[in-house]
């Protein structure tokens, strides 16, 4: 399963891959990462539909921000799944994620564990 991460910040694909080093080595997953929302969106046109099963987004970005992401990726690829992730865990960027189609809302640092138990949900349905 190909999980796509957005984050303008580098750093956290060296965190990912910590953190899901068991899993990408067994094979059950693998990641991809974009550093800016166009990218994302460019790295998902590549294949219709997407290779991508999962993309899990920060929110505040530089240019295209998540939010703006999600709308894009729900128009064109309204069944894919998309979490969203902020640093400030605002009612209001809650509240247009949640109404935007993003499955989960989470904030910083990351619950890895509850993110396992979301991507192993997709893992089992797919």
């Amino acid at each position: 399963m190909k999980i796509l991460i957005v984050d303008d910040e580098k750093d956290v694909e060296i965190l990912f891959l910590q953190k899901f080093r068991k899993e990408i080595k067994s094979g059950l997953l693998e990641l991809v990462f974009a550093f800016s929302g166009q990218e994302a969106l460019d790295l998902l046109n590549r294949s219709n539909p997407p290779e991508v099963v999962y993309v899990f987004s920060d929110i505040n970005m530089p240019g295209m921000t998540g939010l703006e992401l999600l709308d894009n990726i729900k128009m064109k690829y309204p069944k894919l799944t998309v979490s969203m992730i902020s640093a400030y865990g605002d009612k209001e960027n809650y509240e247009k994620a949640i109404e935007s189609g993003a499955k989960e809302f989470y904030t910083k640092p990351i619950d890895f564990l509850s993110l396992k138990t979301e991507i192993n949900r997709l893992v089992e349905n797919s």
